[in-house]
């Protein structure tokens, strides 16, 4: 949903959905994207959904009940929510105290129900479940077991009024009714013509579950298309912009039939040059709800972090540091806690965040400040159309509030957690992990009888080894008498620790050294070299080759032959560099045939036994 100031723009006279619609160059101009409604094909959301269940369980100390409704998880019903023909039941903080019937008397283990989901399940919990039914129309929703009738809060309570009045003329047939906020200058026809269409729908029901067993689905809500359409749209806007024919003629058929003034504002999208989301805006804002930090205007920001039983919303500073010579602190701090303040509701409603909301703006010394930027957010919350409850701002600059949650947010729909930190944020750092595997390899040198052990790992953490002259892998060895070698690759995760092989010292080190004298090797030279001026590093998964007379290549991929091969380093020269350092040439300029080249990775297939005696040639020099 796109919202912006201003009423309306006037639609021409004889235009209508069927005719093609001349697009501006910037159709997003003036707007700003709003609210977002996100549905995955066989994720659709189940509120609204009606399960004829079966009763699982009773707990007395809960005061409710888990109910099989044929999902993977129980719904949970309270005994708020029970509505039973002739029966009172106990309406914890509405004024009923303990009067009535306890829970145990009114649900028994295996009875079936009828039951309303009115919350998705989310994370660990089950579908929240009301035995008070309802069917939503467009004008109004009928409530099957309720009685009266309710007008929306956000109209205005001279049309309330007036609704009202008609409402008062309808036959209700001992039901209940409210009057939503799509119903604003309906007329009493409209109503009425509604209501035949939610009895109807309501004979379907009571048939279907008189013919169902349980657990089973009974009644199905309507797809997000027309849920939008049907809860928000009205005169208030000037277009719905389609892009799917299939759902274009769906919306017209719905707007046909439930208020035909609306039917010429349905827009199908004809611009094969560029998708509908990204002509709009709606491609960046998505992916934008999914980052932590939020830019404001003049250079704060936001950073948004989501708990378990809340979130929480820091207001920053950031670059901002005032506008003019006479800026003064608390006037810098208030603009931008004024501008978090629109950004905060905003981004509440893109990202559908629900729950128990902190949001820590800037400390204030002045409470007018204070008081101000706690009414424009409150002003700016007039336009979210879900229920939330402010509390007083801090004198910590802490608002606390709540908001609402019946679905799974943006986030949560569009994302999953990390397979390598299951949703932590973080991971051990290689130096962590390191320890952890030396105490490893101390219990595998104590448990074997074997002279060495080529060990697979990530080259990030065999680094921790290798590095500084191997002095740790040293350390190791002459404790435990034993010989240690690696192999890897970056695909490998850091915490992938695993035995390749075990047994005499030349044969784990001839399976174990990547390379071999004379090969030729395409590599990437990375830095200058530490301790030898003119020389270069580069590294092949981890394992390090000194490149002679490299430094001027840094950054740069040559073919280099192998010198000097040794456990955890080799020596090579440039190959593909006229005159470099260690290159080869002959003095009667004949061509020498190189060996194959092969790509710098390592491990993996048998070495000859002319490689065996040179691993072991230079294992006794290292």
């Amino acid at each position: 949903m796109l919202e912006g100031s201003g009423s309306p723009a006037p639609r021409e006279p004889g235009t209508s959905s069927s005719r093609r619609r001349r697009k501006p160059a910037n159709p997003a101009a003036g707007y700003q994207v709003a609210e977002l409604y996100v549905e995955r094909r066989g994720a659709r959301s189940i509120v609204g959904n009606i399960y004829k269940g079966r009763v699982d369980n009773v707990l007395a100390g809960l005061e409710a009940a888990f109910v099989d409704i044929g999902l993977e998880k129980n719904g949970f019903l309270h005994v708020d929510e029970i509505v039973l023909p002739g029966v009172e039941a106990p309406r914890r903080g509405r004024g009923g105290g303990r009067d009535g019937n306890p829970i145990t008397e009114l649900l028994k283990p295996g009875q079936e129900v009828v039951v309303q989901v009115v919350k998705d399940p989310l994370k660990t919990k089950g579908a929240r479940l009301s035995m008070d039914l309802t069917i939503a129309g467009r004008y109004m929703v009928l409530a099957p077991y309720g009685e009266g009738v309710g007008v929306s809060r956000r109209l205005e309570e001279k049309e309330r009024e007036r609704l009202r009045k008609e409402a008062a003329k309808l036959e209700l047939a001992g039901a209940g009714a409210i009057i939503r906020t799509a119903a604003h200058g309906a007329k009493r026809t409209d109503l009425e013509r509604e209501l035949l269409y939610l009895f109807k729908l309501n004979e379907v029901l009571q048939k279907r579950v008189a013919e169902t067993a349980g657990p089973a689905l009974v009644f199905q809500e309507a797809d997000l298309s027309v849920r939008v359409v049907r809860d928000i749209f009205s005169k208030d806007f000037e277009r719905a912009v389609v892009d799917d024919p299939k759902q274009h003629h769906r919306l017209l058929s719905f707007f046909s039939r439930t208020a035909p003034e609306l039917v010429e504002r349905v827009e199908l999208w004809e611009d094969e040059g560029k998708p509908l989301f990204e002509a709009f805006g709606v491609e960046d804002v998505l992916a934008s709800t999914l980052s932590r930090r939020v830019d404001l205007p003049s250079g704060g920001y936001l950073v948004i972090d989501y708990a378990e039983a809340l979130t929480v919303i820091d207001v920053n500073s950031g670059s901002f540091i005032g506008r003019g010579k006479g800026a003064r602190l608390e006037d810098t701090i208030t603009k931008t806690n004024l501008e978090a303040a629109d950004e905060v509701v905003r981004q509440l409603r893109l990202r559908d965040i629900g729950g128990i909301i902190v949001i820590d703006f800037i400390d204030m010394a002045r409470a007018r400040n204070r008081d101000a930027v706690l009414k424009t957010l409150r002003k700016a919350l007039d336009q979210d159309r879900t229920k939330t409850f402010v509390v007083e701002i801090s004198p910590l600059g802490l608002v606390e509030m709540t908001r609402q949650n019946v679905t799974e947010g943006v986030r949560e729909i569009m994302t999953r957690p990390c397979p390598t930190c299951d949703g932590e944020g973080v991971i051990k750092s290689e130096e962590t992990i390191a320890i952890e595997f030396e105490r490893q390899m101390r219990d595998l040198a104590k448990e074997t009888e074997t002279q060495a052990l080529l060990i697979q790992m990530n080259p990030r953490v065999s680094a921790e080894f290798t590095g500084n002259d191997a002095r740790v892998l040293h350390a190791i060895e002459e404790e435990t008498g034993k010989w240690f070698h690696f192999e890897g690759s970056e695909g490998l995760p850091l915490d992938h620790f695993n035995v390749l092989l075990e047994g005499e010292r030349e044969q784990v080190l001839e399976r174990a050294l990547p390379f071999r004298e004379g090969e030729e090797v395409h590599v990437e030279i990375v830095e200058p070299h530490m301790y030898s001026p003119g020389d270069a590093v580069a590294k092949v998964d981890g394992y390090i080759i000194s490149v002679k007379g490299g430094n001027r290549y840094v950054g740069e991929k040559h073919v280099v032959r192998i010198d000097e091969v040794g456990r955890t380093a080799a020596v090579a020269s440039l190959v593909d560099v006229p005159n470099a350092g260690g290159g080869d040439s002959t003095e009667d300029g004949d061509d020498v045939e190189s060996k194959p080249r092969r790509r710098g990775r390592r491990g993996g297939r048998r070495r000859s036994s002319a490689k065996a005696e040179s691993a072991s040639a230079a294992s006794s020099s290292d």
